[in-house]
């Protein structure tokens, strides 16, 4: 009997997941070529280099073509952020999810202004490197 009632909920729940995935429509943006800027080096004389590979997890798949129109607005905002940390800020990993937050704040907002509606779930640092 207990065999079976186990059986019984795992059965349901492979059920429930695969219904939850079926539903799922979220899509993925991808900035190409990577981000490059400089950041601002310890010595205000020095700058940093930074390159940063950034994807967007959107709410829907739908609104890819949305969002490559508003490339060039996206990256500004991007490059801009990046460009105004200090160089403690950019190496430290506690910085780079500030960072990857605030872009995400960001976007999320140029993007809401733009269309009227919330596109963007994640922005999402698959790639970041510095010198």
């Amino acid at each position: 009997m207990k065999t079976l009632s186990s059986l019984f909920a795992i059965l349901l729940l492979i059920l429930s997941s695969t219904s939850v995935r079926a539903e799922t429509n979220v899509g993925y943006f991808g900035f190409e070529p990577d981000i490059i800027t400089n950041y601002i080096g310890q010595s205000n004389k020095k700058l940093g280099y930074i390159r940063v590979t950034v994807d967007l997890m959107l709410n829907d798949v739908k609104n890819i073509a949305i969002v490559e129109h508003h490339t060039p607005l996206l990256r500004d905002a991007i490059v801009q952020i990046l460009s105004k940390e200090p160089e403690e800020t950019i190496k430290s990993l506690t910085g780079r999810e500030e960072i990857r937050q605030r872009c995400a704040e960001k976007l999320k907002k140029l993007l809401m202004d733009e269309t009227g509606e919330e596109i963007i779930r994640e922005v999402l640092f698959t790639k970041y490197l510095y010198h």
